[in-house]
């Protein structure tokens, strides 16, 4: 059994402790979780840092307990510095990115985490590990590249966040790896469909995206 209080609860799921090494993530719409435990194990196969999946069983996805922080915290504390957090961000997608897709017969086709930021990316003693794979699908990479730029943007023009102004920066230094967003208005319409924000929201990010492309 695992521990009833969770160790941390995002958006759409809660993790729980099961033992000293591995965790349980049980998501709370129930659902049916083995794509995105298959997805994980073709990338863990191909070297991609992701947590080993061990079972997966409708709602609920048993791995590997990862030790550290997560980007977003080593960002706040000072532990990871700004332009390195943003190198991390772009090294990620860069990696990703080199894969091909597991399922799309078009050679093109890339796999795209499309939530990829800083509170997705863990900081252990083994480097960066990518987490929450459950927005992941198959098409350009230009399209993941510019949600990651979204969704920091989304932090930057948020006036009630305590961290909107160094969000900023890390936008700014994740545009510097990136170089030109592409797929913006993409981007925009499916965070406006799938994410957390009204679409006036949404759009006051594209426009600092734009805006912090100079």
């Amino acid at each position: 059994m695992f521990a009833a209080t969770p160790l941390a609860s995002g958006r759409c799921a809660d993790v729980y402790a099961l033992g000293a090494d591995r965790v349980i993530r049980r998501n709370r719409d129930g659902g049916d979780v083995r794509a995105e435990a298959e997805l994980m194990t073709y990338l863990r196969g191909q070297g991609y840092p992701v947590p080993e999946v061990f079972r997966a069983d409708g709602p609920d996805l048993e791995m590997t307990r990862l030790a550290g922080p997560t980007l977003a915290e080593a960002l706040v504390t000072g532990a990871t510095d700004i332009r390195s957090g943003a190198r991390i961000l772009a090294t990620l997608h860069h990696r990703l990115h080199a894969l091909r897709a597991r399922l799309s017969p078009d050679p093109a086709a890339r796999v795209l985490h499309l939530d990829l930021h800083p509170q997705n990316v863990m900081v252990t003693a083994d480097g960066p590990v990518v987490i929450d794979w459950g927005s992941a699908r198959e098409g350009r990479p230009e399209l993941d590249l510019a949600m990651t730029a979204l969704i920091v943007a989304e932090v930057a023009t948020d006036p009630t966040s305590p961290v909107a102004a160094p969000a900023g920066d890390l936008l700014t230094a994740f545009l510097a790896e990136t170089g030109p967003i592409r797929l913006l208005d993409s981007a925009a319409s499916l965070r406006t469909r799938t994410g957390p924000l009204d679409p006036r929201r949404v759009a006051q990010a594209a426009a600092r995206v734009r805006t912090a492309h100079g």
